[in-house]
C-alpha cells in the first residue's frame, strides 16, 4: 500500500484528481502521522482535525458530483500561527493571545482553502515571529525532525518541521529576516521568499511595509511553485500588491512545464559567505554545490553584491515595525512579553527621524547597487544560514566560528541582508553534515523574477536529490 504521507504534494494531487485516493484517505493518513510523531517534534500546536475530516468529506462529494477540483484539492496543509484562521486559535506564540480565536481568515489562508487545501491546524512560531528559533512560552520549542536535540529554525519552524516529518505536504510561512528560508535550510525542505507584493498580505498592519512577506513552503521546488500560483495575485484591499497575472495552471501537473529551464550560459554569482562568519560545517556542505551549478551549464563566478548599509537599513526598519506593532503593549504587558520582542520594540521606540531618514537613504543606495550587480548576474548563490541547526535549548546563536553574536538578530544576517534588497530568494536542500544535519543553499534572483528563480532551484534540486532524504522518525 502507498504511504500517502511520503508523497510530495504533486504526487498526492495526481492520485486525488484521478480518484485513486480520496480526500478522506489523505487527511486520515496525515492525522495518523501527526499523532504518531508530533509528540516528538511539536510542530502542529493547534489541531483542527474534526473540521479537516468534514472538509475532506465535502471535497470527495464534490468530486463525485463532477465538480472541477481546485489546484490544491484534498491536500493536507497547515497554517503558521501568525496567520489568522476563522474559528481556529491563533496565538501568535504569545501568552497575551493564548486563547485568541479570530473571526476571519488571513488572505493566504482563504486562498489556500478556496483552492481546495484542507487545513489540519496551526504550526508553531516564536513569539510574534521574533527570531529564527521556534520556541515560545505558550507551546514550547519545535524540534528538528533530523535531530530532535536541534532547533527547527524559525520563525516558520513549525511549518518546516511538519513538512520534513511528513505530517503535511504544503504550508504557508512568513519572512521578514529569513523566516521562510532559515527553517527550510534547517529542515531539508524548500522555502521561497517572494518579492514584496507577489503574495498580498491582508489584514494590513503597514500599507508601505516591503520587508515582511508571505510565501510558500513545501518538500520540493515544484510543490512550492504550485502553492505560489495559488497564493499570489493582486487583491483590491492591498495597495502594493503586484498586478502581474498568475501563471495559468489548469492542473497541478502543469507546474513541470513552468519550471523546465535550460541553465546553459546562466550567469551565477557564487559567494561562500557574503563577507560574514560562516561555520566550517556549512562551508563544507555547500562547497560542492558550486560544481553542481557548473555541471548544469551555468557560468559561475566568485562575486557578491555590495550590501553595505543593508544591515543598518534592515535593523532600523525592523525596529520601527516592532514599535508600531508592539509598542502599545509594552506599558501594561511588559512582564508577558519575551526578551526578543521587548528589546526590539524598545529599539524602535528610541528611533529618531534622523535614523529613519538615514535608513531610507541607505536602502535606496543599496537598491541602485543591487540593480547594477544583477545586470551582470541573473542569480546569486550563497548560504541560507551561517550555522547548522543548533541546540534546541539555546535562546539563539551566540558565536559563529569564533565571532561573537551580540543580539538575537546577528546570526541571521545571511538572510536579512537579502531581505533588505527586496529580491526574491529561495532555500533549497543542498546536503548534510557528517552528523546528518541539513544545510540549504540560498539562491537569489532578480527583482520580481520568482518563476525563473524557481526554475534554477528545480534544476539544482533534480541534480542533487537531497530533497528526497526523509528524517529517521518512527
Amino acid at each position: 500500500m502507498t504511504d500517502l504521507c511520503a508523497l510530495d504534494a504533486l504526487a498526492l494531487a495526481r492520485l486525488l484528481r484521478s480518484r485513486e485516493v480520496s480526500a478522506r484517505e489523505a487527511v486520515a493518513a496525515s492525522i495518523e502521522r501527526v499523532e504518531a510523531v508530533d509528540g516528538l517534534v511539536n510542530a502542529l500546536v493547534t489541531r483542527s482535525f474534526e473540521t479537516a475530516i468534514a472538509t475532506a468529506a465535502a471535497a470527495d462529494e464534490a468530486m463525485a458530483r463532477g465538480e472541477l477540483p481546485g489546484l490544491l484539492h484534498g491536500l493536507p496543509v497547515a497554517h503558521k500561527d501568525l496567520a489568522e484562521t476563522a474559528g481556529v486559535r491563533t496565538s501568535y506564540g504569545s501568552p497575551l493571545f493564548a486563547g485568541h480565536v479570530p473571526g476571519f481568515d488571513a488572505l493566504v489562508v482563504a486562498r489556500m482553502a478556496a483552492a481546495g487545501a484542507i487545513s489540519l491546524g496551526k504550526t508553531n512560531t516564536p513569539e510574534f515571529g521574533a527570531g529564527s528559533h521556534t520556541v515560545n512560552p505558550v507551546f514550547g520549542a519545535t524540534r528538528n525532525p533530523y535531530d530532535l536535540s536541534r532547533s527547527a529554525g524559525g520563525s516558520s519552524g513549525g511549518a518546516a518541521a511538519a513538512l520534513a516529518a511528513r505530517m503535511i505536504c504544503l504550508a504557508d510561512g512568513g519572512d521578514l529576516g529569513g523566516s521562510l528560508r532559515n527553517p527550510a535550510s534547517f529542515c531539508n525542505v524548500v522555502g521561497l521568499r517572494p518579492a514584496p507584493g507577489r503574495v498580498p498580505t491582508w489584514p494590513l498592519s503597514d500599507v508601505a511595509d516591503t520587508f515582511a512577506v508571505h510565501g510558500p513552503m513545501g518538500r520540493t521546488v515544484a510543490d512550492v511553485a504550485l502553492l505560489l500560483a495559488v497564493m499570489s495575485g493582486p487583491d483590491p484591499r492591498v495597495p502594493l500588491a503586484l498586478d502581474a497575472p498568475v501563471p495559468v495552471l489548469t492542473e497541478p501537473a502543469g507546474v513541470a512545464g513552468l519550471l523546465a529551464r535550460d541553465l546553459r550560459g546562466l550567469k551565477v554569482a557564487w559567494s561562500a559567505d557574503l563577507g560574514l562568519p560562516v561555520e566550517p560545517a556549512v562551508r563544507a556542505v555547500l562547497a560542492p554545490a558550486r560544481q553542481v551549478l557548473v555541471e548544469l551549464g551555468c557560468e559561475v563566478a566568485d562575486a557578491a553584491p555590495d550590501l553595505s548599509g543593508a544591515d543598518e537599513a534592515f535593523r532600523t526598519w525592523r525596529a520601527f515595525r516592532f514599535a508600531t506593532g508592539f509598542g502599545p503593549l509594552l506599558p501594561e504587558h511588559r512582564d508577558q512579553l519575551g526578551p526578543n520582542v521587548t528589546w526590539n520594540t524598545e529599539r524602535g521606540l528610541e528611533l529618531t527621524v534622523t535614523e529613519l531618514s538615514r535608513a531610507t537613504v541607505l536602502r535606496a543606495e543599496l537598491a541602485q547597487r543591487v540593480a547594477g550587480f544583477f545586470d551582470r548576474f541573473e542569480v546569486l548563490a550563497c548560504p541560507v544560514s551561517q550555522v547548522v541547526p543548533f541546540d534546541v535549548t539555546l535562546d539563539w546563536v551566540h558565536e559563529i566560528d569564533g565571532v561573537p553574536q551580540h543580539t538575537y538578530l546577528d546570526w541571521m544576517a545571511s538572510c536579512y541582508l537579502i531581505s533588505a534588497t527586496g529580491l526574491p530568494a529561495i532555500s533549497v536542500p543542498a546536503g548534510f553534515t557528517p552528523d546528518g544535519l541539513p544545510v540549504g543553499l540560498q539562491l537569489v534572483g532578480r527583482w520580481r523574477a520568482e518563476w525563473p528563480l524557481l526554475g534554477v532551484a528545480h534544476a539544482f534540486e533534480t541534480a542533487t536529490g537531497y530533497a528526497t532524504v526523509a528524517p529517521a522518525l518512527p
